[in-house]
């Protein structure tokens, strides 16, 4: 799964790696290293432009509130849970489907969390009380330093409890694709722990080589089979994943700090 990433690339920069014409000042996110459900995130997609004579689509950069609200709900209160859309059945659930065939998008990160599961729940005896361990997290980021280009959807909502002139009648919300994650060993692998993505999460994140971007972007692609094609998973050996402090664990914390990589897990936690 994907339930909290880290983004810290500047417009600037995700305007040369994707070839974004269009991004407006109103539009610019702060560095984020603890991105979590129901946060603004940035967006690469390709769209037209809002009131504009040509029909051609424009690569734009775009804010989206992480966690996809259907454009046939009645309330946005689902959308926290709608973080995460599988690859293997995004074409046929009801929630995502009409996206998948006309509003795909790429959500730019450095890389995503996850917290070992281990294969075993343990329990610790602590003070006489049982408890269960605290769990070990890591970074995944792709080993050359390149961007973690996520494959994601977007949709539009219309809040009817506002007039059509409110800032917010309109919500625009997305979800991460994710996929199996992978068996086979990673481009680098801590000294001791996960020398898989497989043995830290079942799940991924579905990560965009860039020769996948522009036809994942083309919004006059709708054909749900050829559009599947798209979603194999990148080829393996490209991540690595190291330890980092528990501290992302709270979402409250924020900072750089965040990412760097520890010599081993800390004390207390699993693998």
């Amino acid at each position: 799964m994907c339930g909290r990433y880290a983004a810290s690339r500047s417009p600037e920069e995700l305007a040369g790696i994707f070839g974004i014409e269009k991004w407006e000042p109103e539009e610019t996110l702060a560095p984020d290293y603890n991105v979590a459900p129901t946060k603004e995130v940035h967006a690469v997609l390709d769209r037209p432009l809002k009131d504009a004579d040509d029909p051609r689509p424009v690569r734009q950069l775009r804010r989206l509130k992480w966690g996809l609200v259907p454009s046939w709900a009645k309330t946005p209160d689902g959308g926290a849970r709608m973080i995460n859309a599988r690859a293997e059945t995004v074409h046929e659930k009801p929630s995502y489907r009409r996206a998948f065939t006309s509003r795909r998008c790429i959500l730019p990160a450095d890389g995503y969390y996850e917290w070992v599961t281990g294969t075993q729940e343990r329990e610790l005896e602590v003070e006489g009380r049982r408890k269960r361990p605290r769990k070990q997290p890591y970074f995944v980021t792709p080993a050359d330093g390149s961007v973690f280009a996520m494959a994601g959807l977007y949709e539009f909502w219309r809040d009817r409890t506002l007039p059509d002139d409110h800032p917010l009648a309109w919500w625009v919300t997305c979800s991460v694709i994710t996929t199996e994650a992978e068996t086979g060993p990673l481009a680098v692998s801590p000294a001791e722990g996960p020398r898989a993505l497989a043995d830290i999460h079942p799940r991924m994140p579905l990560m965009l080589t860039p020769d996948r971007w522009d036809a994942w972007l083309d919004p006059a692609r709708t054909d749900p089979d050829g559009l599947r094609g798209l979603l194999a998973p990148p080829p393996s050996g490209l991540m690595r994943a190291y330890p980092v402090a528990t501290a992302v664990s709270n979402v409250r914390n924020n900072g750089p700090e965040l990412l760097k990589e520890l010599d081993g897990p800390e004390e207390g936690t699993l693998f």
